[in-house]
């Protein structure tokens, strides 16, 4: 604005101070004095917008929002719990493929296999209701002294089968494996042994040499198997004291012993008898330094 222009304004101003009065002429300066700083105003924004920075594009903002990234401790909890589900999915889908060989079996043997397990039930149940009674007994006998002692003769015997030192008898089955190809192996054999551990077998005999707790079977030279150290050759023969109607089916299951023993083209036999009698001894140890802590 040049100096002729800001004199005439000063003489408008003045000119209305004197016409009008004071109020009017007060707020009719106060207007020109805005006026005037808005345009001054103007003129000092119109340099900063002609260097106004250029707008980012929308590929920029993007980029500028995710980076550098910004985790919440909200955002980390739900990362966290998302890790463990995927985790528990994972194991649950490696659980449900572990039983595609019972998913692939025929409904009889499914069926067999159900009632293994119900027959493996009804025999805890059993020996529960046994050692009730035995409590039940010595807590009621009048002579609770001898009942006592007759307990434990009881159990001696017991104890005296399971650890091999006399010898048994009972029904049971007769598993015989003839292998001429000799790719019958000790882990073969020992898995025959822990399925009919499982099934309830209370002695078992393998050839001459009886099957204890802390038995261990290696392979030896010649197509032989190494039985706690006594070299044993087939026909393997297991003599074994249980229930048949329990034994037989977990060894025929699918997958199990029998059909592993046959894919190496071993010849499998197995005959149910109501007496099996297991006379092969293991001799007594004594323990070096374990004493019983009874009272």
């Amino acid at each position: 604005m040049s100096e002729d222009e800001n004199k005439n304004k000063n003489n408008e101003q003045h000119r209305l101070r004197k016409e009008l009065p004071d109020e009017v002429a007060s707020e009719a300066a106060d207007g020109a004095g805005h006026a005037d700083g808005a345009d001054r105003a103007d003129d000092a924004e119109t340099p900063a917008a002609e260097t106004k920075k250029p707008s980012l594009t929308g590929r920029q903002r993007l980029a500028k929002g995710l980076w550098p990234p910004r985790v919440s401790r909200a955002q980390l909890i739900v990362a966290v719990l998302l890790f463990v589900l995927g985790l528990g999915l994972a194991i649950q889908v490696r659980s449900n493929s572990d039983s595609s060989a019972l998913r692939g079996a025929r409904q009889e043997d499914l069926v067999r296999i159900l009632d293994e397990l119900d027959d493996r039930t009804q025999r805890l149940g059993d020996e529960k209701q046994r050692l009730e009674g035995q409590r039940t007994e010595l807590e009621n006998s009048s002579d609770q002294a001898e009942e006592a002692r007759k307990q434990t003769v009881e159990r001696e015997r017991q104890l005296g089968i399971l650890a091999g030192t006399v010898a048994a008898q009972g029904p049971g089955i007769t598993l015989t494996i003839t292998d001429k190809k000799g790719a019958v192996q000790a882990d073969m054999l020992l898995d025959a042994i822990q399925e009919l551990r499982a099934a309830g077998a209370e002695a078992i005999q393998v050839n001459d040499v009886r099957v204890v707790a802390d038995t261990y079977l290696t392979d030896a030279s010649g197509g032989k198997v190494s039985v706690d150290g006594h070299k044993i050759g087939e026909p393997f023969v297991f003599k074994v004291i249980g229930k048949p109607q329990d034994l037989e089916p977990a060894l025929n299951i699918p997958g199990g012993v029998v059909q592993t023993l046959e894919k190496e083209q071993a010849t499998v036999t197995v005959t149910q008898a109501q007496k099996i009698v297991v006379d092969a001894l293991r001799p007594a140890k004594r323990p070096d330094y374990a004493q019983s802590s009874s009272q």
